[in-house]
């Protein structure tokens, strides 16, 4: 638990610990969970809620008998307790950077099986040059959802899929490869070396959901249409991963970008597309204006060890 210290301001005076209990029950609505994870008796921590709600002249909480929630005061309340200890880290992670140590922790969101090529050798050059710097991974975030998170400062850092709709977050393109064609091994089309994409336009095919905002999704509807064919969705499934494993039961087919040609799964496989080439373009994706040394130490990290793929 964070020091006793006090933060004042001209009308009151809110002390950290208040702070830690707060967010503590705001997380877990349950007075008892939140006491056993700051490892305090239950009745000291609503004291310390109580001490709080009475500095800030408001009731943080609906509390009853079997169920707790946070007012409308909690809820305007809890992202500012949040931004006192993110600006903690942050400065923790200032002094720190001073003496040439970089600490701290870098939220990176990636999608999963379509960052196979890019998350592992930057995340493993993080490990070896900055032992103390602590990557906090989120799966299936899907471009729309990275950019989102970016903008609202839960994450840090994301992979996304170019292009992305204007927003002050920044883009680096980090990979570019075609799209082919993800069949089940027993697929007539399977055997052959490359084949057009018309040739599928009789198949079902697995997707990502429109809804969940994938560049793969978009770029595969519209490398399609382009192909003279809307394709017939059977499946839909946010884990990249998975659309492959459904492929590989003959559930349907998919298009996926050539990288992922190297960890299909058993009984599928992966056709090269002929004709003008649809490519699916990576990139790492931040905000500028993101404080965190930790950060910018990953970023400047992701420069010389991802590459910078031609046109």
């Amino acid at each position: 638990m964070l020091q006793r210290k006090p933060l004042q301001s001209g009308r009151f005076t809110v002390e950290i610990r208040w702070l830690e209990a707060f967010i503590a029950v705001a997380e877990e609505l349950h007075f008892g969970r939140a006491a056993a994870r700051l490892r305090l008796a239950q009745s000291p921590l609503s004291q310390t809620i109580r001490k709080l709600e009475k500095e800030l002249g408001a009731t943080l909480f609906d509390r009853s008998t079997r169920s707790v929630a946070l007012t409308p005061a909690g809820q305007a309340f809890l992202p500012h307790a949040h931004r006192v200890f993110e600006e903690l880290e942050l400065a923790q992670q200032a002094t720190r950077a001073t003496s040439g140590v970089v600490y701290g922790t870098v939220a990176i969101g990636f999608s999963g099986a379509l960052n196979h090529l890019t998350l592992p050798p930057l995340t493993r050059a993080v490990r070896q040059r900055y032992p103390n710097i602590s990557l906090s991974l989120t799966g299936r975030v899907m471009t729309r959802g990275g950019v989102e998170q970016l903008e609202q400062g839960a994450l840090d850092i994301a992979f996304v899929g170019l292009p992305i709709d204007p927003s002050p977050v920044r883009t680096r393109r980090v990979g570019r490869e075609p799209l082919g064609a993800a069949l089940p091994i027993d697929h007539p089309l399977a055997g052959e070396t490359a084949i057009d994409l018309a040739d599928l336009a009789e198949d079902g095919f697995i997707t990502i959901p429109a809804a969940a905002g994938s560049s793969l999704q978009e770029l595969a509807t519209q490398a399609c249409v382009k192909a003279g064919f809307r394709p017939r969705v059977v499946q839909e499934i946010t884990d990249p991963y998975m659309i492959l494993t459904l492929v590989s039961a003959g559930v349907g087919v998919a298009l996926m970008p050539a990288g992922i040609s190297d960890i299909m799964p058993s009984a599928s496989v992966f056709v090269p597309l002929r004709g003008e080439q649809t490519h699916m373009e990576h990139a790492l994706a931040w905000l500028d204006d993101n404080p965190s040394p930790v950060t910018r130490a990953v970023l400047e990290l992701a420069e010389e060890v991802l590459p910078h793929p031609a046109d």
